[in-house]
């Protein structure tokens, strides 16, 4: 395998891990709205990813960053080509960040409603976007022979990319309630097994749908086993879920959000952003590279710095692990 084959998989990793770990994020921010009966149980939902949010977004650092390092010529061209999506995630995510801070440092209604407001579209409009954005990396963008972006932002919004922003939406939704199941307790875990129950059906139909015609334009024998298996899994989950085990279906609502995007990968290799204009001027894994030697460089220091994360993270995870509910909510003023 070549340094810039590795690095491609590397990446696809990055994100896979990502969109596992901060599709529940998006999702319990969704709930918030969805699920939450009243402010107590919307502050349940946000304490159970407080811990974990912030860590998460670490992946997606490490991805942008690694793109960058090994691939800088698709990191400027979809950096560049995505730059008023891109630049809506990155304000959304600031926000929801302020939003987890800032909520509780007040008591009034208004403040405390706003903030509110601010979590659940900050975490709605990024999972759309980036379902969005890699719809649109797999289906094919207008690249010039210079490597440019040459479309619009019209461009972008084809109905299998929107297609895609839909079914990110919905299946972050599922993750996070099932998520929220696993760790809440009370009225409200046994509300969010049934809002899992209901998102998943219809997360598995927009599954079907958008890997489907993912497989049809773009795919091979490696990502029709990734559809079956994120296939396979979101029916698991189901019923796991029908059955009260949480551990099992949440494990299994993540392998169907990490197949789901593994999919998108193994359609796009070798390209790493197709041109619709004209094939010949896609940017693939080895023309999009840095020289041999930097990535010879970034390989070293990936080996060391990739299980720090994944410990660091895994510890964390293990620390919070226990279940939370209505009575653990402090009074009015406090975290």
């Amino acid at each position: 395998m070549h340094l810039h084959d590795f690095w491609f998989w590397l990446i696809a990793v990055l994100w896979t891990g990502y969109f596992f770990l901060e599709g529940f994020d998006f999702g319990i921010g969704v709930l918030t709205k969805a699920l939450a009966k009243d402010r107590t149980e919307r502050r349940v939902l946000i304490n159970t990813i407080g811990p974990v949010w912030d860590a998460n977004e670490v992946w997606l650092i490490t991805a942008i960053g690694a793109t960058f390092a090994a691939f800088p010529d698709w990191y400027a061209t979809l950096l560049s080509g995505f730059y008023l999506p891109m630049l809506a995630v990155l304000v959304c995510l600031i926000v929801r960040g302020v939003a987890f801070e800032y909520r509780h440092k007040r008591t009034g209604e208004r403040w405390q409603r706003n903030w509110e407001h601010a979590i659940f579209w900050c975490s709605l409009l990024p999972a759309f976007l980036w379902g969005l954005t890699f719809a649109d990396i797999v289906h094919g963008v207008p690249i010039g022979p210079d490597k440019d972006f040459t479309g619009g932002a019209a461009d972008l919004l084809t109905p299998y990319a929107l297609l895609g922003g839909v079914f990110a939406v919905v299946l972050f939704t599922f993750h996070g309630a099932v998520f929220a199941a696993l760790k809440t307790e009370g009225d409200i875990r046994h509300r969010a097994r049934a809002f899992a129950a209901r998102s998943g059906l219809v997360a598995g139909v927009l599954t079907l749908a958008f890997l489907g015609w993912t497989q049809a334009e773009s795919g091979n024998g490696r990502s029709l086993a990734a559809l079956a298996v994120a296939a396979v899994a979101l029916a698991a989950a189901l019923l796991f879920n029908r059955a009260g085990r949480e551990g099992w279906a949440f494990a299994l609502s993540g392998v169907t959000v990490a197949a789901s995007f593994a999919m998108i990968f193994l359609a796009l290799f070798p390209d790493v952003m197709p041109s619709s204009a004209d094939p010949v001027w896609s940017l693939t894994a080895a023309n999009a590279a840095s020289s041999p030697y930097t990535l010879k460089i970034t390989t070293w220091v990936a080996a060391l710095m990739t299980p720090l994360i994944i410990g660091y993270q895994a510890w964390t995870y293990w620390v919070f692990r226990k279940r939370i509910g209505t009575r653990h909510i402090p009074g009015p003023g406090a975290h």
